[in-house]
């Protein structure tokens, strides 16, 4: 990947980056899905239809008729064979039938990935370099209580006020001592000057509306609803979480970016839009991935499981995915923009 591109203006452009391998696994499951009795025996065809019944059944999923029902199976179908195929690999991490498993890779992206806006954020801002030696081996925020339950965004593109809070919500932990759970909502209604609410948005201007607004309020005054509204200023005026600012960790510097998880949760912009992010269950993911970042998150700790370095990763789509709603993401990778370019966007506030 040529370093102009590496450092380029975050766009809103969703690719995939996938390897030959798992191109054909994907290209042979499609086709199976089209046509699920010629690819399975009548008693694996009842066993499968026998697990696609309790999977609706776990995940609450109703359907409007039996065309969509059998169209939802069929996409279950070849996700489940994908799930299988990959988890034949022996893999760092472990794919699962989660609650996207009836949805095709394009669905999934269209509505559980924010769009980040076309902004110039390559600059440093205000960041003060820290020291890269004598790190903590292993760092984990939540172990601190610095880090609130998982939440679920749901079907709205507001994972960059998703991300923000969390950052803010642990660093006044740090400082002040309570654990508050602060509001993604009055960030979706109130913070248009850049963001665009369940539309797309990024952390910094969040960060940015924070500071101005001086403060933020609690989620219990300003609660989720997971739609766009109108600012309520009466809401609003409830400051809880505050912050003097934001700093940006210098892009493509995995170095860098650790020395501050150290010191707080951080703020990042990921490319979640592969096959196995979405179906991620549990491990160190070092699957395929591209550096289109689509989607904002929170690194709260790092580690170090054998020889195999991570970041933990808190995710907003619930504790029903992953590991109670985190991923755990190679760490230090070949890749200079980081895994699925972790380390192009990074910022946290002050």
């Amino acid at each position: 990947m040529p370093q102009k591109l590496i450092t380029m203006t975050l766009k809103t452009i969703f690719r995939k980056s996938c390897s030959f391998l798992l191109v054909i696994c994907v290209l042979w499951v499609s086709s199976s899905a089209n046509s699920p009795t010629s690819s399975l025996s009548a008693n694996d065809q009842e066993n499968m239809e026998d697990r696609y019944k309790k999977w609706l059944e776990v995940n609450g999923k109703r359907y409007r008729g039996i065309d969509e029902w059998k169209l939802r199976f069929e996409i279950y179908q070849s996700n489940v064979q994908f799930i299988e195929y990959a988890n034949s690999l022996n893999l760092s991490y472990k794919l699962t039938d989660n609650k996207f498993a009836d949805m095709t890779n394009e669905e999934f992206k269209a509505l559980y990935l924010g769009r980040l806006m076309d902004i110039d954020l390559t600059k440093n801002h205000g960041f003060e370099n820290v020291t890269k030696e004598a790190l903590p081996k292993e760092v984990d925020w939540r172990k601190e209580g610095a880090v609130t339950p998982v939440k679920d965004q749901g079907i709205c593109g507001s994972c960059w006020a998703f991300s923000a809070i969390a950052a803010v919500e642990g660093l006044n932990k740090i400082r002040t001592g309570p654990l508050v759970s602060l509001s993604e909502q009055q960030l979706i209604d109130c913070d248009h000057v850049i963001n665009q609410g369940c539309r797309g948005g990024l952390m910094e201007p969040a960060f940015e509306y924070i500071q101005k607004n001086g403060g933020i309020s609690t989620e219990e005054d300003y609660p989720y609803t997971g739609k766009d509204g109108l600012c309520d200023l009466e809401k609003a005026k409830k400051h809880s979480g505050t912050i003097e600012g934001y700093s940006t960790v210098p892009a493509n510097d995995e170095k860098s970016l650790q020395a501050v998880v150290a010191k707080q949760p951080v703020s990042i912009a990921i490319d979640a839009g592969s096959y196995e992010f979405q179906l991620y269950d549990s491990g160190i993911f070092d699957g395929f991935c591209g550096v289109s970042l689509n989607h904002g998150v929170t690194a709260v700790g790092y580690g170090k499981e054998g020889s195999n370095k991570y970041w933990i990763v808190k995710n907003s789509w619930g504790p029903d995915w992953g590991e109670g709603g985190y991923i755990r993401m190679k760490r230090d990778s070949l890749e200079q923009a980081g895994l699925c370019g972790i380390a192009m966007q990074a910022s946290y506030p002050v």
